[in-house]
Parts: structure tokens; sequence; C-alpha cells
């Protein structure tokens, strides 16, 4: 898979980290994990119980709800068994952070290994960290592009 990362911000030198300096740190490590296809480092960034929302879609193998950090930590790779890693692209256009909130916005595609269908469309991800921790992970991405793809039925016209 491939993200193409928002240029990081410096911060004060010296300084202790603000609450919006550790959830960037975070966010940026959680990425990294994805990246890397880390389950055990990404298991480690979610908290014990995850507030997860990601649209249900009954037709796609990846998507379903999940709630502990081993839940949370093996959607990367269970997206990674169901897709073609070398089509995976992820871009993020805004990274925003507020205290323990973040907020990534940007645009995601791949190929669904079953069907050689693509599918793309623009995300957005709000994640909270508490503790060090990744405690929300809502995601909203283009599902009726996923659910196409991952048919064996023909598209809309």
């Amino acid at each position: 898979m491939s993200i193409t990362p928002p240029t990081p911000t410096a911060s004060s030198a010296g300084a202790a980290p603000s609450p919006a300096d550790a959830t960037r740190a975070v966010v940026q490590d959680f990425l990294a994990a994805r990246l890397a296809g880390d389950t055990a480092r990404l298991t480690e960034l979610f908290a014990d119980e995850v507030d997860w929302l990601l649209a249900e879609n009954p037709a796609v193998p990846w998507i379903r709800p999940r709630s502990t950090a081993a839940e949370c930590a093996s959607q990367a790779a269970e997206l990674m068994e169901h897709t073609v890693p070398e089509d995976a692209r992820a871009s993020i256009d805004a990274f925003l952070v507020d205290g323990a909130d973040a907020v990534l916005t940007g645009h995601l595609s791949g190929t669904v290994r079953a069907t050689g269908r693509s599918f793309e469309g623009p995300f957005a991800l709000r994640l909270t960290v508490e503790d060090g921790r990744i405690t929300r992970h809502h995601l909203y991405e283009n599902s009726l592009s996923i659910a196409e793809a991952v048919s064996d039925r023909p598209r809309r016209p």
C-alpha cells in the first residue's frame, strides 16, 4: 500500500509536547504501522475498547463492526487479503489536529483481488487519541464504489 503523507509541522524545540502534538505523533505512528502492515504495532496503538465506525457493508469482508484493539488492528490485514496490495493507494490532503482529535481527509483507491475490479473515492478519518492510544476510529468512504468492486454484478451505468 502506498500512502502519501501530509507535510509534518514542527513544534517548539525543547517544549513539552502539547496535547495536539501528542495526538499528531500517535496518528503518524498509526499511519506508519498501517503502511508497514504491522498488526502488532496497530494493536498497541488502539485502546482496549474502540469506538469504531465504518458503515456496515455485508458484501465487503473487511468492512464490519469492530470494538477491540485486536479487531481494529486486524482490519488492515483483512483489507490486504482481499485487495491487491500493489494497487492500494491513499493520499492525505488535510491532517487537522485539535487536542485529542485528528481528522484526515484524502483519496483512496484499490483493486479487489477476487473480481479484479477497482474502487476509489474520497475519505475522511476521525481519530481520537487518549493516553497515547486511539479510542475513536470513524472512517467515511465511498462504500458504494467498494461494494460494486466486490460484486460480480455489472456496474451501474
